[in-house]
């Protein structure tokens, strides 16, 4: 599913990743953890085409069988939209619009037809539990309901990977276990795959396996 060869990223002098090297499956359940600065979220970024790696000939970064450094702008885009679903702390919700209607803005935008961007939202949002919180503004939602919109919406594209940066990280720990329970779930019923950073180590351990990266490399992983 997700296999990365010698990608390196550096910021000037800095050198932030250093040769990565890794291999996920799919259905499978990784956590990346690691103190603050070791390159987690560069490394996540990277993953979903957000940032690139340093140029090198000898860099892949293949996703379901692309290679997404070979991709264009253009094809980058489309291939971020459809194959990948970004879960963050922050639920990055937009104020203005319905629970329904966030969920819907990644179908729209792959330009899946309004009614059968609604007819999916209102399955994620049934599933999550959310069917009488769809007309709801996100100020009209608990943190651990906005964050289950946030899935629904990553999920709406029914993307190859997804990739959650701190997602329980604002919120309580009961909220936050049943965050990571229902990425569980999800791959238990669905087969999604998920690459999780976090620092919470206790909901780390609920990941089928954990990495640790330390000052850019990947030191263990279990």
């Amino acid at each position: 599913m997700v296999n990365l060869k010698n990608v390196t990223k550096s910021f000037g002098d800095l050198h932030v990743l250093k040769n990565i090297n890794l291999e996920i499956k799919k259905g499978e359940i990784v956590s990346i953890v690691g103190p603050s600065g070791a390159g987690k979220t560069t490394l996540l970024q990277i993953l979903g085409t957000l940032d690139k790696p340093n140029i090198d000939i000898q860099s892949e970064i293949m996703i379901n069988g692309i290679n997404t450094l070979q991709l264009n702008s253009k094809a980058l885009s489309y291939f971020r939209n459809s194959s990948i679903g970004f879960v963050f702390q922050f639920n990055q919700l937009l104020p203005e619009f319905t629970a329904l209607e966030n969920v819907c803005i990644p179908a729209y935008i792959k330009g899946t037809s309004r009614d059968a961007a609604e007819k999916k939202a209102m399955e994620l949002l049934n599933y999550l539990g959310l069917s009488n919180r769809v007309s709801h503004k996100p100020s009209a939602l608990s943190g651990g309901e906005q964050q289950r919109v946030a899935v629904a919406r990553a999920l709406i594209n029914s993307p190859a990977l997804i990739l959650a940066d701190e997602p329980s990280g604002n919120l309580d720990s009961d909220a936050a276990y049943r965050l990571h329970e229902l990425f569980r779930d999800l791959r238990d019923r669905f087969g999604y795959t998920f690459v999780i950073v976090t620092h919470n180590n206790e909901l780390a351990k609920m990941a089928d396996r954990i990495i640790t990266i330390s000052n850019g490399q990947i030191k263990v992983t279990n």
